[in-house]
């Protein structure tokens, strides 16, 4: 059975707020905190995982992830604030 995430990366400061997909959440948080993909993640510092929910389902991540990109910072940091209130570096957990 197949597996896809929907995470949100930060920056040291709590700052700025990436929101990605992927099916290997474990490689893709090692991605973004080695700056091994140039872009938006690397560009801004984006190396804490602050959170993630995992589905099987593809389509069902993609609509996740563009309903997340169009909400206001405050909903999403309600959001990380449900899950991880110290807003924590998640990836110790996922390793």
């Amino acid at each position: 059975m197949n597996k896809y995430y929907v995470y949100i990366m930060t920056n040291k400061y709590n700052t700025v707020l990436y929101i990605g997909i992927t099916n290997n959440l474990l490689r893709r948080v090692y991605e973004h905190k080695n700056k091994l993909i140039e872009g938006f993640s690397s560009k801004y510092n984006c190396s804490k995982l602050v959170w993630f929910i995992e589905t099987q389902n593809i389509e069902s991540a993609i609509i996740k992830e563009k309903q997340m990109k169009k909400w206001k910072r405050d909903f999403k940091d309600n959001v990380i604030n449900e899950m991880n209130p110290e807003w924590d570096d998640l990836y110790k957990t996922i390793v």
